[in-house]
């Protein structure tokens, strides 16, 4: 007995086994992150010794750097260009960078401009005059939204009635005719949405912008593609929806301990069926992702050394 105890004493000294509490900044509730997060956040806690992961409702990709800023142990989901802003202290980030390291690629990240057949709107242009939620203030929603409205040739304070709503709230407020149409960045399907498109009496639409990718790389650099929201994403939908798409990446604190990056990264790959469970874009999240989709934010040398692992040359 005493052996047992003076081994397990050793153990816990030599820092083998240590406590280590994670939160995982997701996003809504109406949206894709959060759901993925607790999956996460669920893993974490049985896969990872000693490790005890909550997830978080946030605003979105934006307030999820900024969790991540303040040095308490965040792991956090991301759309790629939100990132690449806080990275090199731009946009919303403006005299702040944050020091960052990518975990994981995760999946691609499909605009939604959503509206309903009532309002007529059938293109960009139609949006003009109109009442449109571009995102909540803490996603990155907002930031993509702003650069497809651009692209497009409107102006976003000029040209539209402008509101600043979630996923959830632009979904009831489409709904009680409060708004015309919203913006939203997000993974398929995204419940909020498939809501609107289940409402009766309700047609929902959704106006393609997938020509606006050329101009928004000329400006913000290559992180944006074209992509497509098939038809059968959402119930009523007249064809396949032309997009901008944008990589969704799991980032961190460069600081966080080499060890504690890898059993994160190992833990998602271990254990990707139980994650596709509580999400389907988990189904996504692959190691030939990590090497044909290129992340604006470097590999955090613990999840290099998984990758080396796995014979996979990451970007």
């Amino acid at each position: 007995m005493l052996q047992k105890l003076a081994l397990t004493l050793a153990i816990l000294l030599s820092g083998s086994v240590m406590a280590e509490n994670i939160s995982i900044a997701t996003g809504g509730t109406g949206g894709v992150y959060y759901p993925m997060g607790g999956g996460l956040a669920s893993v974490l806690s049985k896969k990872v010794p000693g490790m005890s992961a909550t997830a978080e409702v946030t605003g979105g990709s934006v307030d999820n750097l900024n969790l991540i800023a303040t040095g308490k142990p965040y792991v956090g989901f991301s759309m790629a260009d939100a990132a690449k802003d806080a990275q090199s202290g731009e946009g919303k980030f403006a005299g702040k960078k944050i020091s960052l390291s990518t975990l994981a690629v995760l999946y691609p990240n499909r605009m939604h401009v959503v509206t309903v057949e009532s309002t007529g709107i059938k293109t960009m242009k139609d949006l003009k005059g109109k009442r449109v939620s571009t995102g909540s203030p803490g996603s990155a929603t907002e930031i993509m939204a702003f650069r497809v409205i651009e692209a497009a040739g409107l102006d976003k304070d000029k040209d539209l009635k402008r509101e600043r709503l979630s996923v959830a709230e632009s979904v009831n407020a489409v709904k009680d005719r409060k708004i015309d149409a919203f913006f939203w960045v997000g993974g398929l399907p995204t419940a909020a949405v498939t809501d609107l498109a289940n409402t009766p009496s309700m047609k929902i639409v959704m106006i393609d912008h997938a020509n606006e990718v050329k101009a928004m790389n000329q400006k913000y650099g290559d992180i944006y593609f074209k992509d497509v929201i098939p038809k059968e994403t959402y119930k009523g939908m007249a064809k396949d929806n032309p997009v901008a798409s944008v990589a969704n990446i799991l980032v961190t604190s460069s600081k966080m301990p080499d060890q504690e990056a890898y059993n994160i990264v190992k833990a998602i790959f271990d254990n990707k069926i139980e994650l596709v469970r509580t999400h389907y874009e988990y189904i996504n999240v692959t190691l030939e992702a990590q090497k044909s989709v290129s992340t604006p934010v470097p590999f955090h040398p613990g999840a290099l050394k998984y990758y080396k692992e796995k014979n996979v040359k990451v970007n």
